[in-house]
């Protein structure tokens, strides 16, 4: 969203998506939960069949869009990206939300720091902070300190892991499966903080040797209970990547995203943005999005640095 940025929150829903149930209505409630579970990976088992008898690995792992840092940020898009055992990536980004917006928070800046760690068995590790800066306070008239309403400092951790489901690493066509969680932790002015947990299912196509055509399928829910799931919310986004001109610095990134939740209904949105990239394993980057309706809320214009360490 990365780094990945905090995670906009529509106007009338100030609180994560999240509760933690008691042990005695785990059972039942978990039921929704495990059939979604099943329900992604069924979805990966096709695309991962698909990925192996079209793609074999036939030297691709030297190619510029393997070998190049390709961060989580700044979309809402996760790539198949995944970091080998012993490198580290951190991804860095703020995003500042229009005034006018009615998604997100209206006037406010957000950072967010990611760390992303490549684990054994091609898994990666990964934890996203994200901190939400406060409106500057006001005097009043007579002379009281006036401090703006609304939730302002680190938000809820995201903590999560990639696994890979393709057999081949670094193959023109990739399939990982995500799974994260929101902790109920952070500022205190963030109310009713839950567990929110969620998955998403990553897709990618390397378009000759530089370019990339991603997408991600992912849900999210407040608790493990079955009421949560109706205040779940699903992502779907589609984007594509790629050099601009013949130098490896240069490059754009194009994204389009939708959003549901039964009470919002679809929120769609288009994000893009330039990148430079001076060195294989460090990118800068400038970006611009906007809802494509009126709830999906205005402008959001943004930056971040990304960079990786280990072989």
């Amino acid at each position: 969203m990365g780094v990945r940025q905090l995670e906009p929150k529509p106007k009338a829903h100030t609180t994560p998506l999240l509760n933690h149930s008691a042990a005695a209505g785990v059972g039942k409630g978990m039921q929704k939960t495990i059939l979604l579970t099943a329900g992604a990976l069924l979805l990966a088992g096709p695309a991962r069949t698909l990925a192996q008898t079209t793609d074999p690995e036939t030297g691709n792992q030297d190619s510029p869009f393997v070998r190049q840092i390709r961060p989580d940020r700044p979309g809402r898009t996760i790539t198949t990206n995944m970091l080998r055992p012993g490198q580290a990536q951190v991804e860095l980004g703020t995003t500042r939300f229009d005034g006018g917006s009615s998604w997100g928070y209206p006037g406010r800046s957000a950072s967010a720091a990611t760390l992303r760690v490549g684990f054994f068995n091609h898994i990666e590790l990964r934890a996203t902070q994200a901190y939400l800066h406060a409106l500057p306070t006001r005097r009043g008239e007579n002379g009281t300190i006036i401090r703006p309403a609304g939730p302002a400092g680190f938000a809820p951790l995201n903590v999560g892991a990639k696994f890979l489901a393709s057999t081949v690493p670094n193959a023109r066509s990739q399939v990982v499966v995500l799974f994260d969680v929101n902790l109920p932790n952070g500022d205190a002015s963030f109310p009713d903080k839950t567990f929110e947990p969620g998955g998403r299912l990553l897709v990618s196509q390397q378009l000759g040797q530089r370019f990339g055509l991603e997408g991600n399928l992912g849900f999210r829910q407040r608790g493990f209970k079955a009421a949560g799931t109706k205040q779940g919310q699903y992502l779907t986004t589609l984007a594509l990547n790629g050099p601009l001109g013949a130098t490896p610095h240069f490059g754009f990134f194009a994204e389009t995203y939708a959003t549901w939740q039964r009470q919002q209904g679809w929120l769609p949105g288009l994000t893009s943005g330039l990148y430079w990239r001076p060195l294989p394993s460090l990118r800068l980057d400038l970006t611009a999005g906007h809802g494509l309706t009126p709830a999906a809320g205005g402008l959001t214009v943004g930056g971040g640095l990304s960079a990786r360490v280990g072989k």
